[in-house]
């Protein structure tokens, strides 16, 4: 009889400070938030080190108990504070060597050496699985000897995953989209939801494309839902002075050209965020965290990666709809949509925005069979602690 594996302990609430600097948009804030309120939710204690906090005003407007805020620059925590047992160092951003010494005092005189985690971007590039979870030793500075570890979060079971909350797919399933269109016609003066109406949410950066999916003639009933900030901008752009003058473009506001319904949408928190995601047939994404919770809905998506000057998003691109298995209506929309290319853009028609659902069912059911990005983190500081 083959002995079974000794079973290890669950790991206790540890101290968790989580480092983060918003370079622009809202993905780096948007993705640490999320991954401490997971931490705190299932009882542990984080502190959100972060140079720019003022998102998670709407963001996350009730806060998160177990998360505490504190800005960066701030001294360390003082004598009658828990010492870190996890640093993580979002996205690269340099934990404040103050800190760095902090720890590695702490750790001279009696405490518990943390685990040090790197977590990096999000990709479907090979080099993710090579170089996920490999260490990168410290060879100088008051942390010298100590090991900070490469975390990757990603589409296989090689890498770290995706942050997903343990109850979010009960909370997909019971959620009703018919009547989150009904409380949204409502709210915008809509008039009732037409039931053979399609719904788009966009959140983008400035798409080259952009003008020719809004001149597009519609084959039904659309409602585009604008978020704020740079979608807004880029969409009154897209139409030109006189057609924005002629509209009401304040949050709420909704303005028509021909079967196309545009509404402009207040900021959110990333909860009703989410929500919204899951109530549109199609949606138009942008970054890392909202292209996550976009497969999460598993509804048709759209990804507007990130432009980098040296045009390395597009091998980033092709990686993530390789992984995707896209077809190929759904890569000719990316190539358009991301600039890569000059072809004609236009909406898909029902049989093709069909076939895009499926593929992200598809990559979805992959994704549910590997555990999430918490999950891991927690498994693997249980195994370096």
């Amino acid at each position: 009889m083959t002995a079974k594996p000794p079973v290890k302990p669950a790991l206790p609430a540890l101290q968790w400070d989580v480092f983060c600097r918003v370079i622009d948009n809202f993905g780096d804030i948007g993705v640490c938030w999320r991954l401490v309120a997971q931490l705190a939710t299932l009882g542990h204690h984080v502190r959100l080190w972060v140079d720019d906090a003022s998102a998670l005003r709407w963001m996350a407007p009730a806060g998160c108990p177990g998360v505490e805020l504190r800005a960066w620059g701030s001294p360390p925590p003082g004598a009658h504070e828990r010492t870190p047992d996890v640093m993580v160092e979002a996205f690269g951003c340099e934990i404040a060597p103050e800190f760095i010494a902090y720890s590695a005092y702490q750790s001279r005189a009696g405490s518990q050496k943390p685990v040090w985690i790197n977590l990096e971007y999000l990709s479907a590039e090979r080099y993710v699985e090579r170089t996920h979870r490999l260490p990168s030793p410290l060879l100088s500075g008051p942390a010298a000897g100590w090991t900070r570890w490469f975390f990757y979060p990603g589409f296989t079971p090689a890498t770290g995953g995706l942050l997903r909350e343990p109850d979010l797919m009960v909370r997909r399933q019971a959620f009703d989209s018919t009547a989150w269109r009904s409380a949204h016609a409502k709210e915008f003066g809509l008039g009732e939801a037409a039931p053979g109406q399609r719904w788009v949410s966009l959140f983008c950066y400035e798409p080259a494309a952009l003008p020719e999916l809004l001149q597009h003639s519609q084959a039904r009933p659309t409602q585009l839902l604008v978020t704020p900030g740079r979608p807004k901008a880029a969409v009154q752009a897209a139409l030109g002075a006189t057609e924005v003058h002629s509209q009401n473009t304040l949050p709420g506001a909704s303005g028509k050209r021909g079967q196309l319904c545009i509404s402009y949408l207040p900021a959110r928190p990333q909860t009703a965020f989410d929500d919204m995601l899951w109530a549109c047939d199609l949606n138009l994404v942008r970054g890392e965290d909202s292209l996550v919770r976009a497969l999460w809905a598993g509804q048709a998506l759209v990804w507007h990666i990130y432009p980098q000057d040296d045009n390395a998003h597009h091998d980033k691109l092709w990686a993530f709809l390789d992984w995707l298995q896209a077809p190929q209506s759904l890569r000719q929309f990316h190539a358009t949509w991301n600039g890569l290319n000059t072809e004609p853009l236009q909406w898909p028609g029902d049989d093709t925005l069909a076939e895009w659902t499926a593929c992200i069912a598809a990559a979805r059911a992959r994704l549910l069979t590997q555990d999430n990005l918490v999950a891991q983190l927690l498994g693997f500081v249980a195994e370096k602690r």
